[in-house]
């Protein structure tokens, strides 16, 4: 019985899942093209490209995560058949997404003077890294309004269509980035800046395509967004961004822990940060699996406690968690037999090849804990319990993860320095602080539903 039903809500999850993954495996690969296709007009239209995305995509993540919060609001108002209420949400949101997106462009406009003097590279390699950051804060408020159609999408547990139009975008990006890379059909040629000109407009075509779908689609029909118009609601939007808030700012933990990282690794020579972003990189593309798993969790829970099912809830939990192992498992064991294969598909350098092959045999360990702390994560917005989630990754990522990747790495402490290693010893503390705390707090959170329950059912009696 427990063997069936572990098949039965796999199946579901799974259903949820893997158009999701594919769509964030298509957003890796619009960066991959930008990068591949500026490197070949130079090295350094390719740097460019490299450094702005730096800039650019953690401002973006941040975005991302905070409207997150709108598919755990739609998933319990689905739950609970509250359909009429969905679109006013989705409207709050929107204008949340619309106000960052267009602040965005006033920060670049405000800031970008000041930084250019300021930042010490080489003077062509400076022009086409702002030249591309101009270009693509032109798509920030489009790609930030998508996120609230998708979430919108998503959170009624319809997820083929961000696959769809992720493809669609992926199709649009490689001609746009040949046209303005290279200035064909009477476009200027921008070099790597063009990618940014590229990526605006693949930002644009994927809301307006996603606005049609949600406009079209008979199934969201029961949940319609454009029978009644909605005006901002302060009341509304202040608890979208206390459960989204507290998202976005562990996701820009991460990110900014690895970004650090990779900065105070630069003393130690080209190789070893070379080997560090490959070892990183594959390991991103990795998460991408659990990642996808976690936000399909998101929405089950979500459902499910809006329909007042906490078992439901309590079951879906355990046996994403045991399905994320069992894929850990996997992803582990063929990161560990062909780690130098993937580190070879970087690099032609062998110094390079073997440290990153050996980054990534720590790599593969830290997939248990990563799957772990990132499905409990979704399973916690589910319950829209997000602000747990902010302070237990500030305290596992920064506080465990980074200091004892210094003390490993740098000082002689505990033993002596051991570079790369000691902070990728501090990458797996940190994920596997994440999961004990993250697990505990699931734990507490479905407890404290079920004891909500039973004093409500005494009182019942008692009445």
């Amino acid at each position: 019985m427990q063997l069936n039903n572990f098949l039965i809500n796999t199946k579901r999850l799974m259903k949820l899942a893997y158009p999701i993954l594919i769509a964030q495996l298509i957003q890796n690969l619009m960066g991959f093209a930008d990068t591949v296709m500026a490197g070949r007009v130079s090295s350094t239209d390719m740097a460019a490209v490299a450094v702005a995305s730096s800039v650019w995509l953690p401002l973006i993540l941040t975005i991302y995560g905070l409207v997150m919060a709108l598919a755990a609001i739609v998933s319990q108002l689905a739950g609970a058949n509250k359909f009429n209420e969905v679109a006013k949400e989705t409207y709050q949101t929107a204008w949340i997404a619309l106000v960052l997106g267009l602040s965005l462009i006033a920060l670049y406009y405000m800031v970008a003077p000041m930084i250019f003097e300021k930042v010490s590279l080489d003077l062509q390699l400076k022009i086409l890294m702002f030249d591309y950051l101009a270009f693509i804060i032109w798509g920030g408020p489009g790609f930030c309004l998508y996120l609230v159609l998708r979430n919108y999408s998503e959170g009624l547990s319809h997820t083929k269509p961000t696959m769809i139009i992720s493809i669609i975008g992926l199709l649009i990006n490689i001609p746009a980035n040949y046209i303005f890379i290279y200035g064909e059909f009477g476009m200027p040629a921008l070099g790597g800046a063009g990618c940014g000109i590229a990526t605006a407009i693949v930002y644009w075509v994927m809301f307006f395509t996603m606005l049609i779908y949600c406009y079209v689609s008979k199934n969201l029909k029961h949940a319609p967004l454009f029978t009644k118009f909605y005006w901002p609601q302060w009341s509304a939007i202040k608890n979208i961004l206390s459960i989204g808030v507290p998202i976005a700012l562990s996701l820009l933990f991460e990110v900014s822990l690895f970004a650090a990282v990779a900065i105070i690794l630069a003393p130690f020579g080209a190789d070893v940060v070379a080997s560090h972003q490959i070892a990183i990189n594959f390991s991103g593309l990795v998460f991408m699996v659990p990642l996808s798993l976690a936000m399909a969790v998101t929405i089950q829970v979500g459902f499910a406690v809006g329909d007042g099912d906490h078992q439901k809830a309590k079951e879906i939990c355990s046996y994403s968690v045991i399905l994320g192992l069992i894929i850990a498992v996997v992803t582990a064991v063929l990161s560990l037999a062909f780690r130098t294969e993937i580190a070879s598909i970087y690099t032609h350098e062998l110094p390079v090849i073997e440290l990153a092959a050996s980054l990534m045999f720590l790599a593969a360990l830290f997939q248990f804990s990563d799957a772990i702390q990132v499905i409990s994560a979704g399973a916690l917005r589910g319950y829209k319990d997000t602000k747990s989630i902010l302070y237990i990754t500030f305290f596992s990522y920064w506080g465990v993860g980074l200091s004892i990747g210094l003390i490993l790495g740098l000082t002689d402490w505990i033993i002596d320095p051991i570079g790369p290693y000691g902070f990728w010893i501090g990458f797996i503390s940190g994920l596997t602080t994440a999961a004990i705390f993250l697990a505990w707090r699931l734990n507490f959170v479905q407890r404290r539903f079920f004891t909500t329950i039973k004093a409500t059912e005494t009182d019942d009696l008692l009445d």
